[in-house]
């Protein structure tokens, strides 16, 4: 049983960071992402389960362009230091014409 969650754990992290390389959209600076200029689909929620541990904080999930639009799952993160909050990512509708994605960040 560890053993396939384990190895599941693996690909999954793999897949994740070869579809980071495929993306079509293009990085503007400042925490910008540049997709296309179709907008995303509305948000997915669920159950995020439970914290793996005393002061973990739960970062949304967000929608990623890759050649399509791709559910990128939240996660739960350790703030980098006391009281800080999530804020997380959003697609605007930039002034060319394109959605672009600004980046969750710690505050």
């Amino acid at each position: 049983m560890v053993r396939k969650i384990l190895m599941g754990s693996v690909f999954l992290l793999s897949l994740t960071m070869m579809s980071a390389c495929a993306s079509r959209g293009y990085y503007g600076g400042g925490g910008r992402y540049y997709g296309p200029r179709v907008p995303p689909p509305a948000p997915r929620y669920g159950p995020a389960g439970y914290a793996p541990g005393p002061g973990y904080v739960w970062c949304d999930g967000f929608w990623d362009w890759r050649d399509r639009w791709v559910w990128s799952p939240g996660q739960w993160a350790r703030p980098p230091r006391a009281r800080a909050a999530w804020v997380p990512g959003r697609w605007d509708r930039g002034s060319h014409g394109r959605y672009e994605f600004r980046r969750g960040h710690w505050r």
